[in-house]
């Protein structure tokens, strides 16, 4: 057994509790991922040549619409998109901390999705609002988002959540089961995300941030990116357990995520072709 299996079995999901308040790492970690967009943003600004003008406090300003929207958005996404008819039965527990017997368990349940479409409406208000194009502020945001979602892969990995399928190979980790009640060998597919659909798509779109052919599809470009790169780890990460295959290819078969993620490829490829209409037509 190598050393770093063990490492989530010695991984607490509290990184700070004083009395009855707590600080859990996933909470942690979407603080992590919004300053370090911010960060990112307040560096372009400061260093790129940009197409649109916005100051740091409207920068500040677009951060609390994107925060609202990603919490909003990605509660709502799990609700509808992952457990609409146990919601629908129990409504109370979309916003409700306690579950049915009265034990405080948090608001449990985001989906990554609704986050997605959540930022995207958030975006569109935050831009008629401030009388700025919503392509060239996507131009600018875009290519620092996948750095902030990085770290929300880690706080999935720090919680023990959202992990692999079963594996026997060296580079599993024993994660906690709570439906077995068992450490199982499994596939670390938070860190594949982590890396893949953080870091390698971040460096993707950081590094072509100036490119004049991608101005106006940098949203087409995210979500074609991230599409990809999903839909192929979901391969090795664990099915949901209340929803399991949808549907069948072979041996196995798709997730919902994998479904989703096509759904997504399918959106970036009809944006970018009917954007790239309307800028002929306006020509």
């Amino acid at each position: 057994m190598e050393f770093y299996q063990n490492l989530p079995m010695h991984l607490s999901p509290i990184a700070l509790q004083i009395g009855f308040f707590s600080i859990g790492w996933y909470s942690l970690m979407y603080l992590v991922a919004f300053l370090t967009v911010y960060l990112l943003l307040r560096w372009r600004i400061k260093h790129d040549q940009l197409e649109i003008n916005i100051s740091f406090e409207k920068l500040e300003n677009f951060i609390l619409y994107a925060i609202l929207g990603v919490v909003v958005g990605g509660r709502l996404g799990y609700v509808l998109l992952y457990e609409p008819s146990y919601f629908f039965a129990h409504p109370l527990e979309i916003i409700s901390p306690f579950d049915l017997a009265g034990n405080f368990v948090g608001i449990y349940g985001m989906s990554y999705h609704g986050g997605a479409i959540g930022v995207i409406l958030a975006s569109l208000i935050f831009s008629k609002r401030n009388k700025i194009n919503f392509w060239k502020l996507s131009d600018f945001v875009i290519p620092a988002i996948p750095a902030g979602y990085f770290f929300g892969r880690i706080g999935n990995f720090l919680n023990g959540e959202l992990f692999g399928r079963l594996t026997k190979s060296r580079w599993g980790m024993y994660f906690y089961n709570f439906n077995t009640l068992t450490f199982e060998l499994r596939v670390p597919s938070q860190l594949l995300e982590a890396f893949f659909e953080g870091l390698v798509l971040f460096l993707i779109l950081w590094l072509s941030r100036k490119k004049k052919w991608l101005q106006g599809n940098f949203l087409s470009a995210y979500l074609l990116g991230y599409g990809f790169f999903r839909f192929f780890i979901e391969f090795v990460r664990e099915p949901d357990w209340q929803i399991g295959f949808v549907a069948k290819i072979g041996a196995q078969g798709l997730t919902l995520g994998q479904v989703y993620s096509l759904l997504m490829i399918g959106v970036a490829i009809l944006v970018y072709v009917l954007k790239r209409r309307l800028t002929k037509q306006g020509e």
